[in-house]
């Protein structure tokens, strides 16, 4: 009966203004796949700034990190789209964000969560 109470897809919009040390900004929750629908990451400075966007799982007890884009040039007052299709993140995997700014980089994910029985 609990079962049929909880929900079976959340939506969730997260939004990170990007370090130049590497930050993880979501992690797909326990019994939840997170579908990736939309990366984005705004310069809102006037110089170009580099983003590095991962994925991260864990594999045997370490850290298998995957670029997903390393050191991507953003011209100043311009957006990029970071992701072209969808990703999926099983339980535990993380997706993380470093970039060459500590204030100029406006980074935003689109995420769906459903549940993986």
């Amino acid at each position: 009966m609990a079962l049929a109470a909880a929900a079976v897809n959340n939506f969730k919009t997260v939004t990170k203004v990007v370090q130049t040390t590497t930050d993880v900004i979501y992690e797909a929750p326990v019994g939840f796949v997170g579908v990736i629908l939309l990366a984005q990451c705004a310069n809102i400075g006037s110089d170009e700034e580099t983003l590095t966007f991962l994925h991260n799982r864990q594999v045997s007890g370490s850290t298998v990190t995957t670029e997903i884009i390393k050191d991507f040039p953003i011209p100043g007052n311009d957006t990029a789209n970071v992701l072209s299709g969808k990703l999926v993140l099983e339980t535990g995997d993380t997706i993380s964000v470093s970039g060459s700014s500590n204030t100029d980089l406006k980074f935003i994910v689109s995420i769906l969560e459903t549940f993986n029985q």
